[in-house]
């Protein structure tokens, strides 16, 4: 947990080791990037307003390196505000809770974003699937384009998966966002065009094979 509220992050903490798990702190973004890094923990707490390095420069960091990139990060703010959340999810959170939140509603989050990480690694069996440029396998978790790998995000990957599984359909909002992100996260209108904006410039050109469907959803070309 990455937070400077130190009565919260106690109340936190307790809440969290009572369900089992183990919680370390940070009380600013440099030294909380540093105990990531050190530590990989299976999930990131992050406060957006820290002390010198913001929370949004600390995701950002997180995202672009490779031993850190696939770690869940639950966004904590006292910004409640649309556009806020949005900004968060563009630099690659995986979930948002707006200050105050209730011990009970966090704990539910942090569960229900374990779970779909959980539930990604576990399909190590899926064969891989090829579509152009694009590869994904499943068991190593990784995307390959004209061979060269690509880091995603949890929820990034699971997207691309979804689409990849079945070329030219189209699939709503709705249906990746329980595809891709989970029937029980905390998602807001524009989340899946976020998600699919931040995978289009991670691919380049082979971004251009996710096509938007005006009034529907998405679709994954189905010639490459």
């Amino acid at each position: 947990m990455i937070d400077d509220e130190a009565d919260l992050v106690t109340l936190v903490k307790f809440n969290l080791e009572r369900e089992g798990w183990k919680v370390r702190s940070a009380a600013d973004g440099a030294n909380g990037l540093d105990a990531a890094r050190r530590d990989l923990p299976d999930l990131i707490l992050l406060d957006l307003m820290l002390p010198g390095m913001d929370g949004l420069e600390v995701c950002k960091r997180l995202r672009m390196e490779p031993r850190t990139a696939r770690i869940p990060i639950i966004m904590l703010t006292a910004k409640g505000g649309e556009s806020d959340r949005v900004v968060g999810l563009e630099m690659g959170a995986d979930d948002y809770v707006a200050k105050p939140f209730s011990p009970r509603e966090l704990v539910a989050r942090v569960k229900a974003v374990l779970r779909r990480a959980a539930a990604s690694a576990e399909e190590g069996d899926l064969a891989a699937l090829a579509h152009g440029e694009l590869q994904l396998d499943p068991g190593r978790h990784e995307v390959l384009v004209k061979g060269k790998p690509v880091t995603l995000t949890a929820t990034e990957f699971r997207l691309l998966q979804v689409l990849l599984k079945r070329p030219g359909q189209v699939f709503s909002r709705d249906r990746l966002i329980d595809g891709a992100i989970g029937e029980d996260a905390h998602v807001v209108d524009r989340t899946i065009d976020v998600h699919v904006t931040a995978l289009r410039k991670k691919l380049g050109k082979a971004g251009a094979m996710i096509e938007t469907v005006r009034g529907v959803g998405y679709r994954l070309k189905d010639e490459a």
